[in-house]
């Protein structure tokens, strides 16, 4: 990890954090207490910054000055809140197109997802704070900078993203092998949230359960399977395809 790419000491995580800067996590020791750490954790819930709790030579490993036991890892993008670009996207007129991606740890397979998804004109890329990717350098650089202009949304959960975009009137559709639905029958000219799963667990069953449908990709070979970069960009394609055979506005 490069210098630039973290803060660390209380006070100055803690400043960083009251300036505004965009931060993917803050790493504390897991034994720190104190009268110093309890307002940074309390800061850092109040701005929704997501804090993880690991062993002192988590830290150790990557800087050995004196970190007092946090380190800041900065995002190389500014996250958006989902609740206000939803209403955003209505707003502005567009037939929104979402992608949530549940479990998405691999930082190839999201750049992969992100850089097909900013070239079909889709209007974000949902993740959940716990049990996925984050957005740095690495990412940016593997998604050939489109994550410089997709939104990127990091909510609380992937559950609770889906429900509220199926609230605010979105179709769910869940891409699982396991669907008996052939993705080309389902209908993409409404708002669509497409929710992509890990490749090793797939699609989490509470967020299963909040789809409105499901949808494979037909295989004909041995092995079954698409990299998940791979079957997203088909089911991204099929979005746009139904939309212009439609004569709607994909961009």
């Amino acid at each position: 990890m490069e210098k630039s790419d973290y803060i660390f000491g209380i006070r100055a995580v803690t400043e960083a954090i009251e300036a505004g800067r965009d931060i993917d996590k803050i790493l504390v020791k897991k034994d720190l207490q104190g009268d110093l750490i309890g307002p940074l954790l309390q800061l850092a819930r109040e701005n929704r910054v997501l804090v993880r709790r690991v062993p002192g030579q988590t830290i150790d490993r990557i800087t050995r000055k004196n970190h007092q036991g946090v380190l800041a890892v900065l995002s190389a993008v500014t996250y958006y809140r989902l609740d206000h670009l939803v209403p955003e996207l209505y707003e502005d007129g567009r037939l929104p197109f979402i992608i949530v991606l549940d479990g998405i740890t691999d930082v190839r397979n999201f750049g992969a997802i992100a850089r097909t998804a900013e070239c079909v004109g889709a209007d974000a890329i949902v993740i959940p704070e716990h049990g996925s990717v984050s957005v740095g350098g690495d990412a940016v650089k593997t998604s050939a900078g489109a994550l410089l202009h997709l939104p990127v949304c990091r909510e609380r959960s992937s559950a609770l993203a889906v429900k509220f975009l199926k609230e605010n009137g979105y179709k769910i559709v869940a891409v699982s092998e396991k669907s008996a639905v052939n993705y080309t029958e389902v209908d993409y000219t409404t708002p669509v949230a497409l929710v992509m799963g890990a490749e090793d667990t797939g699609i989490s069953p509470e967020v299963l359960k909040l789809a409105d449908c499901s949808a494979a990709i037909p295989m004909f070979g041995k092995i079954g399977s698409l990299n998940v970069s791979v079957a997203a960009g088909v089911l991204m394609y099929e979005v746009v395809r139904q939309r212009l055979n439609a004569n709607l506005e994909v961009l």
